[in-house]
């Protein structure tokens, strides 16, 4: 649980419209939008989505920064900062790969947020062997399932509790997502089981058990 307080750092920008004022200005690079919202995924580790959202504390915004794995629904990794710079998004990214150590290729969808066309995430993407995808501009359903999730955190957690401090809001994300989200709330998707039932119950009937 230590080890992965730290790597998630704080990031928030879920459920909420965008801040005023921050634009992600034209992307860097041409990326195609290769997930094409194929959002049924038939192995995990083969398909990321992430995305960003902020939460209001009375300390100021924190931001949140999370990646899913299509195959399950679940979020593989995560992190909460006091700045929305591109270093959530990666400490996000970080977590999931050493979560799940992927053995092949991964592709990682997002939409065209500054924080996902900057060269320290353009390196990143490079260097551990992912393939990006990009949404559409001003197309949020693109990205549809990290929306939902953000939508479901809003609805079922952030909307009924006032934070203090931004320590507060993210202990109660985390709390949210690992103790929650992962291995409790149950998805249509997924048979009515939690995204760790899944991936679980998958690995048994691939067992033959």
């Amino acid at each position: 649980m230590a080890r992965l307080t730290k790597l998630a750092g704080i990031k928030a920008q879920i459920g909420y419209r965008r801040r005023p004022g921050s634009h992600s200005g034209r992307p860097s690079l041409v990326i195609d939008n290769t997930l094409a919202r194929q959002f049924d995924v038939e192995a995990p580790d083969r398909v990321w989505v992430t995305d960003i959202t902020y939460i209001r504390t009375m300390e100021g915004f924190a931001y949140l920064a999370v990646v899913l794995d299509l195959y399950s629904r679940r979020v593989v990794g995560w992190s909460m900062q006091s700045r929305q710079t591109s270093d959530v998004v990666l400490q996000a990214l970080h977590m999931a790969i050493w979560r799940r150590k992927p053995k092949s290729r991964v592709l990682i969808h997002s939409d065209q947020g500054s924080q996902f066309t900057s060269m320290d995430w353009t390196a990143f993407i490079r260097a551990h062997n992912l393939e990006h995808s990009r949404s559409r501009r001003g197309n949020c359903h693109d990205n549809a399932v990290a929306e939902s999730f953000f939508s479901s955190l809003k609805r079922e957690r952030i909307r009924r509790r006032t934070y203090k401090t931004r320590q507060e809001a993210r202990q109660d994300v985390f709390d949210y997502i690992e103790m929650f989200y992962n291995p409790v709330r149950k998805h249509v998707r997924n048979g009515m089981l939690s995204p760790v039932q899944f991936e679980q119950q998958q690995i048994l009937n691939a067992q033959g058990v």
